[in-house]
């Protein structure tokens, strides 16, 4: 029987170039027309359980107050919706990668870390540049970056954090004003597209994309999830980048009701029905297709290359072909 260890690292190989593989019928597509993996609450690895957030009930911190070695590792279980690290994720072919960022309560610096019921133990300027020293050794590959919620940040750590995004990132941010396809930003050396949940930011910031809206289904049951997202299909696709989220959802009750469960066994045990779910969709600009999907444990199973392979149902028209393109045409800068 083969190493499963060694079967992840061929796998995550495998993908790690994916976007640079596709057939040129692809190229002049827009992002938002294909389907891309993504990561629900991608920092969630590297959760400090020391660190709750204070956003959290009032009943979580009086618990974790008095009762600390029993409910942290509880809230751990329960919180951490990833195992592999930022970079990891990348290599594995995730696309999409979904920020949480907060500022502590009471903490006289301006770092910002990620949060999900519980802080990260790395900050966001230190995984801002992971993903660009990734983005280097990768010229061709695209990376979304959704900002989100902000937790505890100010006017002024607003304006800290998008400086810090276009210092790291500089030529490589595509503008909003672009229709992004492969070919175009291959061509202009565009490899991350920043979405950003600030309006007051995105209008000051041709670098910034306004939030992109994610399908959260709220459920802990799988079915319901699925009948969630095929509701959220018939009530038609938005024009531009959108989510499907396939993570579950659990709340206070059910954690306190399932003090030796955790959310990776659901979500282990959910894998089978999604995986049936995501190849019956079709990318594409029709009312009823798909765009970004993203999951719970990226590397526990095929959802990533079941997400890329959807791209195969594509058939362009002609007419969205340049004539006379071919791989030789497309210059980029590293």
């Amino acid at each position: 029987m083969e190493d499963p260890v060694q079967t992840f690292i061929h796998v995550c190989h495998e993908n790690s170039k994916w976007m640079s593989q596709l057939p040129e019928k692809l190229w002049d597509i827009p992002l938002y027309n294909l389907a891309l993996p993504g990561s629900h609450d991608t920092m969630t690895y590297c959760l400090d359980k020391r660190s709750v957030s204070g956003n959290e009930s009032k009943l979580l911190k009086y618990l974790n107050k008095w009762l600390p070695c029993i409910v942290r590792p509880i809230i751990m279980k329960w919180s951490t919706t990833q195992v592999l690290t930022v970079t990891e994720q990348l290599e594995a072919g995730v696309r999409y990668l979904d920020f949480r960022i907060a500022h502590k309560a009471n903490d006289p610096s301006v770092n910002l870390y990620f949060v999900h019921m519980v802080y990260t133990t790395v900050t966001v300027q230190d995984t801002l540049w992971q993903i660009l020293r990734w983005l280097e050794t990768h010229p061709l590959e695209i990376v979304i970056l959704a900002c989100r919620n902000f937790d505890g940040l100010t006017k002024k750590l607003h304006r800290l954090l998008v400086a810090y995004i276009k210092e790291v990132f500089r030529s490589k941010l595509c503008p909003r004003n672009v229709v992004p396809t492969l070919r175009t930003m291959w061509r202009r050396g565009y490899q991350v597209i920043v979405s950003y949940e600030e309006n007051v930011e995105v209008k000051k910031h041709h670098e910034l994309w306004p939030a992109i809206p994610y399908w959260w289904g709220n459920k802990i049951a799988t079915r319901d999830l699925i009948k969630y997202l095929e509701h959220k299909k018939k009530m038609g696709r938005p024009g531009k980048f959108f989510v499907a989220g396939i993570n579950l959802t659990e709340n206070l009750g059910y954690i306190l009701g399932h003090p030796f469960g955790s959310l990776k066994k659901v979500t282990l045990q959910s894998l089978p029905c999604l995986k049936i779910w995501i190849k019956q969709q079709q990318p594409g600009s029709q009312k009823e297709c798909i765009n970004i999907i993203a999951g719970d444990f990226i590397g526990n199973d095929d959802f990533v290359k079941d997400v890329i392979e959807l791209n195969a149902k594509i058939n362009p028209p002609l007419h969205c072909q340049s004539k006379g393109a071919g791989t030789s045409s497309i210059s980029f800068s590293a």
